[in-house]
């Protein structure tokens, strides 16, 4: 059975949001492939690592073993979960990193004495690479044609998207 028009039509759309808008997320599997456990060095792990707003950082454990605790640099630095900011013990679990900040994250059963703490520093979201043009010729007046390109570029897309919806026979 041959797809209508409006499911290509959506499909077309779908895929061209996602070129237009990449999604570029990283999640930060905290100890990679030793995952959340005593004895790791978590200071180099985390030293090796770029986070930024978006980005995950999942705590992969023995879930009747361990758990994980958001807490201050108090907290960080004497190994207390009073006033913590959140508690997981799934151990799967993924937290979103939704500000530019320093966390500081830590085990609660007493093993954070063991090492298995973890402070990170979240940058802000980098802005977007400017295109070669921007960077050769930065002069007002070529502004306008890269602008007015994108703006083309755009309802050139939408004028495909109607063809497609409507057929070829609406011009």
């Amino acid at each position: 059975m041959p797809a209508s028009p409006q499911l290509l039509a959506f499909f077309l759309l779908l895929c061209t949001a996602a070129s237009v808008f990449p999604v570029s997320a990283t999640d930060h599997i905290v100890g990679a492939n030793r995952g959340w456990n005593p004895g790791i060095n978590y200071t180099l792990w985390a030293n090796n690592h770029t986070f930024f707003v978006g980005d995950l950082i999942s705590f992969r454990y023995q879930k009747n073993q361990y758990n994980v605790f958001e807490v201050n640099q108090s907290g960080y630095d004497n190994c207390t979960t009073e006033g913590a900011f959140g508690n997981w013990s799934s151990g799967k679990d993924f937290i979103p990193l939704n500000k530019a900040q320093r966390y500081y994250f830590i085990c609660g059963n007493g093993q954070c004495f063991n090492g298995m703490k973890v402070t990170i520093l979240v940058h802000p979201l980098p802005p977007p690479p400017s295109s070669p043009l921007a960077s050769k010729d930065s002069s007002p007046s070529s502004a306008t044609p890269r602008t007015g390109s994108r703006q083309w570029q755009i309802r050139a897309l939408f004028v495909s998207l109607a063809l497609i919806w409507f057929g070829s026979d609406w011009i």
